[in-house]
Parts: structure tokens; C-alpha cells; sequence
């Protein structure tokens, strides 16, 4: 439960900056909102890096979460915002693909901490230097040009596009932006419209689609991979690199896909094969399987589970939702629903490692199994497809 706590506790701080993050990107614009989530990763990565005692590692810990909550909502915006329509969803899988390099980095780094006394230490400070990165070469990036008309700066928003897309562009793309992005409405978004207003569908759709993410068990494999394997006979080592080259293989590949066949075929895809795998893993400790058996199902399993995971079910969601969500309340109705992502990814954080020793592998399995085929079902009936299409047409097409 310890070790729970402090994968939790990250999650819990992610929960509280997810809940800000659209009135901070909303108040500061894009550009700014990635430059103050910089600043909490790199408080809480030296505090943990320096800490004596389990109180400064959870507090290191929540420090970090809230830098992580900002962060993917305004990364899923900024990208939708700044993207043409034909590669918007290719632009917005890149994202996973830096996920991806990110937890290959982190496996690489952790690699000597077993045999080198403190190296674990060294894992905290170099996570501080991204975090610095990003506030660095945020400078030189341009701002959001739907943010910048929705300010009533439409000559800053006009300079924004003809960096972005090049001066013969401009005319057309002000005029398609201005179709939805209203000044005079930036600042009248309220909560109820969210949660039980006209917005309330869309909101809805891209809640489920997190919880339905979460609930599939990704994030207990990728947080607590090195015990399954462990308790496979697998050494952690080998297997969290295979994991970190199937997740990044999957990413590049969903890359290639996402503007081709499309965010729903996609995600109906993933999770169908995420059910599978989920399945393999489910039977492996079975009796009646041999031992040999069982311990490709489960290795095996878990690496189809991972790959699949990363050709939909873990790029498109995020994406999905910065291109169904309307200009007017898209950060705000994002930071909605990243919150209930990051509260069902703190309990299945918090909770894994127990239910896996009480009620055992198959159960457990079985549940995320039923889960990932939920969504399917739910991808199916709710879904609608956006590749192609701008956010304007996405959002006239949409709104009752």
C-alpha cells in the first residue's frame, strides 16, 4: 500500500492540476499554461531527489502530480489549435510517441539504481531537465490563434497563423476561425453547462472514454510491470525495455494510421485487441495451462497489451476530445474530463498491487478484459468520426 501511495499521490496532484488546468490556459493562453507546469515538476523533482524521509517523497510526489495535470489537457489543445485539418491526427499522436520516448528514457536511467547505492536520486534530478526544457523552448513557440481571437487580439492571431501556416493561408483560416470563436463569449462558461447543460454530451463522451481507458488496467501495467514480471520469472529489466519498445512501436504506427483510417476504427480496434490480450493474461496462471504456456500467455499477453493500448486507446482519447469539444468551452470542458481520468488512474494506482494479491490474477484480468470490450461497445453507439474535417465543422456539426 506504501508503494501504491506514492504512485498515487503523483495522480492525486494530477487530479488537482487537471481541475485548473483550462482556467489557467484559458487566463494565461497556451504558451504560459506549459510554462507554469514546468514549475511544479521541477519544485517536485528536487524535493524527492533530496528527501530523507517518505513525507518528502509524497510531497515531492504531489508537487510533480500537479505539473502533470496542467500539462496533457494543454498539450491536446494547443496541438488541435495550431494543427491543419489533414494532419491533425497525426500531429496529435506524436504526443504518445513522446510519452513513449519518455517512459523508454525512464527505464534506460533507472537501469543502475539496483546496484548503484543513491542512483535513484540521479532518476530525480534528471527528470527536473525536460520540465526546464519545456518552459525554455515554449518561448519561441507561437501562441494559439483560437485563443488569441478569443481574446479579441485578432492582429496577434493573424501574425500566430502566418507563422503556422504561411502568409497566403491567413484570409481563410481568420475567416473559419471566426465562425466559432466569439470574444464576447470567452468568459461566460459555466460548470453546469458541463455537467448538465448543453455540453453536457460531449463532456459525457470524452469522461467515458478516460474512464473506460483507465478502467482497461494500462496504467497497472505500466506502473507496476517490473512485480508482474518478477512474479512470472521474467527479469524486470528485459521486460520493462520490451514494454517501452512495444509502447513506442505501437505509437509510431498509430501515427501513420490516424488520419488515414480514422479516430473511431482506431479506437474499436485497440480495445478489441486490448480484450484479447487481457484474455491471454487472464488464463496464464490457470492450472490447467502449462507452466511453459503460462509464461508466454502472460509475458506475451501483456507486450499485445501494451502495443494495442498504444495504437488507439492511448493517443486518441486526448485528441478526440480537443476536436469534439466546442471553441468556446474546449479547456475548460478538457480540464473536466482529465479530472475524472486522473481520479479512476488514482485508484486503479492505489488499488492494483492489493487486488492482484486478493482476489487474484483471473478475476482481476477478467475485469479489465470486460472493460476493454465495454468500450467497444461504447466507441461504437457514441463515437463520430473527425478525421479531415476542421474544428469549426467538427463543432457546427455537434452542437444542438
Amino acid at each position: 500500500m506504501a508503494e501504491g501511495l506514492v504512485v498515487s499521490t503523483c495522480l492525486g496532484g494530477a487530479f488537482i492540476g487537471s481541475m485548473f488546468s483550462g482556467w489557467i490556459a484559458d487566463g494565461v493562453g497556451r504558451r504560459r499554461a506549459f510554462q507554469l507546469c514546468a514549475l511544479p515538476m521541477i519544485i517536485g523533482a528536487s524535493i524527492s531527489a533530496t528527501t530523507k524521509d517518505l513525507k518528502g517523497m509524497l510531497l515531492g510526489r504531489f508537487f510533480v502530480g500537479t505539473g502533470i495535470g496542467i500539462g496533457p489537457p494543454v498539450a491536446a489543445l494547443y496541438v488541435s489549435e495550431v494543427s491543419p485539418a489533414h494532419v491533425r491526427g497525426t500531429y496529435g499522436s506524436l504526443t504518445q510517441i513522446s510519452t513513449g520516448l519518455g517512459i523508454m528514457g525512464s527505464l534506460f536511467i533507472g537501469i543502475p539504481a539496483k546496484e548503484t547505492l543513491g542512483w535513484w536520486r540521479i532518476c530525480f534530478w534528471v527528470s527536473a531537465v525536460p520540465a526546464a526544457a519545456l518552459a525554455l523552448f515554449m518561448e519561441f513557440c507561437a501562441e494559439s490563434p483560437h485563443w488569441l481571437l478569443k481574446r479579441g487580439r485578432s492582429a496577434e492571431a493573424e501574425t500566430a497563423l502566418e507563422k503556422l501556416l504561411g502568409g497566403s493561408h491567413v484570409k481563410f483560416a481568420m475567416v473559419e476561425l471566426s465562425k466559432s470563436d466569439r470574444g464576447d463569449e470567452a468568459d461566460k462558461v459555466k460548470l453546469s453547462e458541463l455537467l448538465y447543460g448543453r455540453h453536457f454530451r460531449v463532456v459525457f463522451i470524452g469522461s467515458a472514454l478516460f474512464v473506460l481507458q483507465q478502467l482497461s488496467g494500462i496504467n497497472a501495467v505500466f506502473y507496476f510491470s517490473s512485480t508482474v514480471f518478477k512474479n512470472a520469472g521474467v527479469p524486470s529489466k528485459s521486460a520493462n525495455i520490451c514494454i517501452g519498445i512495444f509502447n513506442l512501436s505501437g505509437s509510431v504506427i498509430a501515427t501513420l494510421l490516424m488520419d488515414k483510417l480514422g479516430r473511431k476504427l482506431l479506437l474499436i480496434g485497440s480495445f478489441s485487441g486490448m480484450a484479447v490480450s487481457m484474455g491471454l493474461q487472464a488464463i496464464a496462471p490457470s492450472p490447467f495451462v502449462p507452466r511453459t504456456a503460462a509464461l508466454y500467455l502472460s509475458v506475451g499477453g501483456m507486450l499485445m497489451f501494451v502495443l494495442t493500448f498504444s495504437l488507439g486507446a492511448g493517443p486518441v482519447p486526448s485528441l478526440l476530445l480537443s476536436e469534439i469539444l466546442p471553441g468556446r468551452v474546449r479547456a475548460k470542458a478538457m480540464a473536466v474530463c482529465m479530472a475524472v481520468h486522473w481520479v479512476v488512474n488514482f485508484f486503479v494506482g492505489l488499488l492494483f498491487l492489493h487486488l492482484l494479491e486478493q482476489i487474484g490474477p483471473l478475476v482481476l484480468y477478467t475485469a479489465f478484459a470486460s472493460f476493454c470490450l465495454l468500450a467497444v461497445i461504447f466507441v461504437k453507439k457514441n463515437v463520430v468520426e473527425t478525421k479531415g474535417k476542421s474544428l469549426q465543422e467538427i463543432e457546427i456539426a455537434l452542437l444542438p
